[in-house]
């Protein structure tokens, strides 16, 4: 289906709004440009009408052997003759038809695009029950395939607390398990694990940077991811550079990391002011360093606490690690 809008008309609508658009392509879905976005189609080209374009395809053969007989979606957008490849850096919110099938669970329900390597890349999405429908950002169009990656564990149960958190990062190779069917909800996470779900959760490819990492870093899994955080500003470590990531990480330690990984994102949601932390009897307790961060998180509503107390300096287990991203992955 396209839809287009003659120059001189969005022309005029880019100039005369800073808000955004949502463009409806009926039983095919919608999309949602910010002013920004706008901006950056109209200069793009100057001539040209610009048409937007969702249509649905298939998969190659070859394509059907790894993901199975999925839907399909190709994006695009024109001015003219000229494709438009991006947009300003801006994220598009895409919204597309889905309807589950018999079995299938909404956290793995994943959204891949195809590169123009031929590769799959695992896009920031979830599937909306209510709309019956796929959600996801991304600053490029190409085609959009709905996949579905169910990881199961053994030790979690579909009626534990944590299923869905659980579920839906390791759908998306955000986490792995402690071995081939078990997740270890139960286990304390360390300092250098949870900077890698959190890298892996906003899409942060690790770079290795072996002259400006901790001293601690050693040579393994978490080695680059700590580069890239350090050169983030997301981790400071814990004085004389080192980080030491074999260490338990404590609540206020994740929630100062978590913070800053928001903060440096620009992903950090507007201050709602939902609860104080002085409401939290235990409020005393939290080191000096970790209390704007806690501060911040608390009024938004990211972090709550439990009988009262946020328990700054007690340890975080992987559940515990895996429900605070999925809470703020799986919100629009």
């Amino acid at each position: 289906m396209q839809l287009t809008i003659p120059r001189e008309a969005f022309n005029a609508l880019v100039s005369g709004t800073s808000a955004s658009i949502k463009l409806s392509f009926g039983s095919l879905g919608t999309l949602q440009f910010d002013a920004a976005a706008l901006r950056s189609i109209r200069n793009e080209t100057a001539d040209g009408d610009i048409s937007f374009i969702v249509g649905k395809t298939s998969l190659t053969e070859e394509g059907k052997e790894v993901l199975g007989d999925r839907p399909v979606y190709d994006i695009s957008v024109f001015a003219g003759e000229t494709a438009i490849e991006s947009f300003g850096g801006r994220t598009i919110r895409v919204s597309l038809p889905y309807t589950l099938g018999a079995g299938e669970s909404p956290e793995a329900v994943i959204v891949y695009a195809l590169t123009t390597e031929g590769e799959l890349e695992t896009l920031r999405g979830r599937y909306v029950s209510g709309n019956r429908a796929v959600t996801f950002g991304t600053t490029h169009f190409s085609q959009f395939i709905i996949g579905y990656n169910p990881v199961v564990f053994t030790d979690v149960p579909s009626s534990a607390w944590h299923a869905q958190a659980i579920s839906f990062l390791a759908a998306r190779g955000i986490t792995n398990g402690t071995a081939t069917d078990h997740y270890s909800p139960g286990d304390g996470v360390t300092r250098g694990q949870f900077i890698v779900l959190l890298l892996n959760s906003y899409g942060i490819a690790p770079k290795a940077d072996a002259a400006d990492n901790f001293a601690d870093a050693g040579n393994t899994y978490y080695t680059d991811y700590l580069a890239t955080a350090k050169r983030y500003g997301i981790a400071n470590g814990s004085g004389d550079n080192r980080f030491l990531p074999d260490s338990p990480i404590t609540r206020q330690e994740l929630f100062t990391l978590l913070y800053r990984a928001l903060d440096t994102l620009g992903e950090l949601p507007a201050a709602a002011n939902v609860a104080s932390t002085d409401s939290y009897s235990d409020a005393n307790q939290i080191t000096p360093y970790a209390r704007e961060a806690i501060d911040a998180l608390v009024a938004r509503g990211i972090v709550s606490g439990s009988n009262g107390k946020l328990d700054p300096r007690g340890q975080t287990t992987r559940a515990q690690a895996a429900q605070v991203l999925y809470n703020l992955l799986s919100q629009d």
